[in-house]
């Protein structure tokens, strides 16, 4: 056998390994990339234009939190074949279940307004046409979608669009960044006590431990398992060892693509922006300035087309988990998979979630610094949630012998803990 035919067999086992580890992935990847929303995307802009290499320790020390906590609602899901808001209606009282709700559906109608806003604002740079006319197309469009197709062929078709976010990594490089500047940054922790900083610091936790991500997560381990014919209660309850490890993996990669985006647009914009001395953003334009050592004059192109991907990817996650959380707390039944017909209760919060996120942006709010705050927002209102997310998957009660591990529950309380500090540092700041 000829070196290039074993090189060429070598070749075709590995694309068949990754092909297969790929074919694997399912609501993990998916709640990955729809993390890094346009509100993700202005945080870390914002965030690397104003402090420059300085954050970049939070895309390394957020990875593990995250990845605990949206592993924890997996596993709630999977064993228990209920989503989040199913799980606490049948453990705690209604102010507690009602409560959760709530504070998921505030910080989601802020994301989706300030998502809409965003995306509006770079397609009316892009066409000359007002972003206020943008704002219910696109919201219209959407929801269009969600009603008379699927979200799977949604993500399918936009979370492409999302891998232009992949151009601020080969951007990094061809900025010239100081490179044992960005190596400190990243292993060293920097903390600056001012509003701005904590502002930032919460609105960085916020757009990567968000509490939407919670309930979504849970919910799609359900429609998987309603994908395979499990459609009854008592079929879907329990989980194998070899389906939690094929989850974890699942999950573990798609927080991993997250928080890589996350790293490199910070990176990015702190070579671009910040070390010449373009410290503050107010446009989605100056946002877009970062990729101009990639792509020049189509920077913005690229930038837009990356953001609108990300909100067509990231916006129906919003709108979906407020419709499960509230179908499963009211103990009805909807979901993506149904027609609207035979799921009225369903999409009607979906289209009343969609109109007031639209409504706010006729508020004459900049959309940059609305999409920052909407991450600030579910940085506040996400430790409540973990605590309830963990109190859950550590009790045998709800996951029998699949409760959490002492690592697991321990970095979910470090996560709740440090995400309060933070907000309360933000306020004390002020």
């Amino acid at each position: 056998m000829s070196a290039m035919t074993t090189l060429r067999k070598r070749q075709k086992i590995m694309f068949v390994r990754f092909q297969r580890f790929f074919s694997n992935l399912g609501p993990g990847l998916i709640t990955g990339a729809a993390d890094d929303d346009p509100s993700g995307i202005s945080t870390y802009s914002v965030t690397g234009a104003a402090f420059g290499y300085a954050p970049l320790w939070t895309a390394l020390f957020s990875f593990p939190l995250m990845s605990a906590v949206q592993m924890m609602c997996a596993r709630l899901g999977m064993v228990t074949g209920r989503g989040l808001a199913g799980v606490v209606r049948t453990r705690y009282p209604r102010w507690v279940l009602w409560g959760a709700c709530s504070l998921l559906v505030v910080a989601n109608v802020v994301n989706i307004g300030a998502d809409l806003g965003g995306m509006a604002q770079v397609t009316a740079l892009l066409t000359g046409i007002g972003a206020l006319y943008w704002t219910p197309v696109f919201a219209l469009f959407i929801t269009s979608m969600l009603f008379w197709s699927s979200y799977r062929t949604i993500a399918r078709i936009f979370k492409w669009l999302t891998l232009i976010l992949f151009s601020y990594v080969i951007a990094a490089f061809l900025s010239k960044p100081d490179w044992a500047a960005v190596v400190k940054s990243t292993f060293v922790p920097h903390l600056e006590w001012s509003s701005a900083y904590m502002a930032t610091l919460v609105g960085l936790f916020g757009t990567t431990i968000s509490p939407y991500l919670f309930f979504w997560q849970a919910a799609q381990e359900v429609e998987e398992e309603k994908s395979r014919g499990r459609t009854a209660l008592e079929q879907r309850q329990g989980a194998t060892a070899k389906e939690l490890k094929k989850s974890r993996v699942d999950v573990l990669t798609g927080m991993f693509f997250s928080n890589f985006v996350m790293y490199f647009i910070i990176l990015t914009t702190a070579a671009t922006l910040h070390a010449n001395g373009h410290t503050s953003i107010d446009t989605a334009r100056e946002a877009a300035e970062a990729l101009r050592p990639l792509a020049g004059r189509g920077a913005y192109w690229l930038f837009s087309l990356g953001l609108i991907g990300a909100g067509m990817l990231g916006v129906p996650v919003l709108a979906g988990s407020s419709a499960y959380a509230i179908v499963e707390a009211a103990d009805h039944h909807g979901s993506l998979a149904d027609k609207p017909r035979g799921a009225r209760g369903f999409y009607s919060v979906i289209a009343v979630s969609m109109t007031l996120g639209m409504i706010m942006n006729y508020a004459d709010l900049n959309a940059v610094s609305a999409l920052f705050w909407a991450a600030v927002v579910n940085g506040i209102l996400a430790p409540p949630l973990i605590v309830l997310v963990v109190l859950l998957t550590s009790d045998k009660k709800v996951m029998g012998k699949h409760v959490n591990s002492v690592p697991l529950r321990w970095l979910g309380w470090i996560c709740a803990g440090i995400m309060t500090t933070a907000a309360i540092a933000l306020f004390l700041v002020q």
